[in-house]
């Protein structure tokens, strides 16, 4: 059996391991990955950063292994992204990106290129493909902010395919490859829009206090604040506080922030007035999951041999030999106890298999 991959270090194996590093090899390889899905038997990752192993996989796990980067069209003044802001104004720029890309080096590569937008979501371990399924997100930036398509092997019969950021139905860690399209397609390539003109996001989480602790000027005009030193503030900010996987088994952000509706909110916010919050669309709520499970005293606590981080109560990790159950013990602890104390439901981001 093949070791599964997984950044939690759960000692885990699978019945085989298959990477694919071209679109032929894949296609080569699809009816040994058709029939495991046939059989149920299929499991398809990436860097295994968003994975929590219960036990053994009885099955065929897929990865891809694509690499490239490449600048492939330029547009003229232009308005926003495909879903969202994330670009600015000014001229853009598509880059075609292998699905084995490690995302935090797209974004390195992209600055170089002179390209902007995606700095937000800097040091996120995931890879290309994965952005597309998981819909990746961070300090107010989300991947479908920027996906303008991608490739990827239809299961169902053999082909490749092209698949456009509206047909992916994006929402909060959300995309149809995490429900109805689950197991049905692999990706290959990702095509993401950035732009030529640099425009910050800086109002989500403490980007912006961290910049003028700094005394760094947040006003583009004054010429301080660069998409460069975004980029570094956001992975200091990160640094100070997500441990890292190699020394201390973990998946990041182990559950989604809960979005509540109005009245809910409402009757949190009348007895806890110093809660963070955070306008979500259709007139709802988002909630930071870290800071409800903060208040319910589980930051730093254990059970077992898993634990809650102690510098980020969003984050459980592996204290050391811990199995997947361990942590899925933890995780419904958690769970419970912001239920019992906020009546609201938290759930998990990562993919527990």
């Amino acid at each position: 059996m093949d070791k599964l991959i997984n950044t939690f270090g759960i000692d885990a194996r699978c019945t085989k391991l298959l990477e694919f590093y071209t679109v032929e090899e894949l296609k080569e390889f699809w009816p040994e990955i058709a029939e495991a899905r046939r059989q149920g038997k299929l499991l398809i990752i990436g860097r295994g950063s968003n994975l929590l192993p219960t036990g053994d996989y009885d099955g065929l796990v897929v990865r891809s292994r694509i690499m490239g980067r490449t600048v492939v069209e330029s547009h003229a003044p232009s308005g926003s992204l495909p879903t969202g802001e994330g670009g600015g104004r000014g001229r853009s720029s598509r880059i075609l990106v292998g699905s084995g890309e490690t995302v935090d080096d797209v974004i390195a590569w992209s600055l170089s290129q002179g390209l902007y937008g995606m700095e937000n979501l800097s040091l996120i371990p995931g890879e290309v493909g994965a952005s597309a399924v998981q819909n990746i997100g961070a300090y107010g930036v989300e991947a479908k902010d920027f996906i303008v398509s991608l490739h990827a092997l239809n299961l169902e019969t053999g082909e490749i395919v092209e698949i456009t950021n509206a047909q992916c139905e994006y929402g909060y860690r959300q995309s149809r490859f995490k429900n109805d399209w689950r197991n049905r397609f692999i990706i290959t390539d990702v095509t993401y829009q950035l732009s030529t003109s640099f425009t910050p996001h800086l109002d989500y989480g403490n980007i912006r206090k961290v910049l003028e602790d700094k005394g760094i000027s947040c006003d583009l005009k004054d010429g301080q604040l660069s998409a460069q030193l975004l980029r570094d503030t956001i992975i200091d900010i990160r640094n100070a506080k997500l441990p890292d996987y190699e020394k201390e088994g973990n998946a990041g952000s182990f559950f989604m922030n809960p979005i509540v509706g109005k009245e809910k909110f409402e009757e949190l916010i009348a007895k806890y007035p110093n809660m963070p919050y955070y306008p979500a669309a259709n007139d709802m709520v988002k909630l930071p999951a870290g800071w409800l499970i903060d208040q319910c005293g589980w930051k730093g606590k254990t059970l077992g041999r898993a634990g809650v981080h102690d510098k980020q109560a969003l984050v459980l990790v592996n204290k050391g030999g811990a199995t997947g159950e361990e942590v899925v013990a933890l995780c419904r602890q958690v769970q419970k106890d912001v239920l019992d104390r906020f009546g609201v439901e938290i759930h998990p981001e990562v993919n527990i298999v």
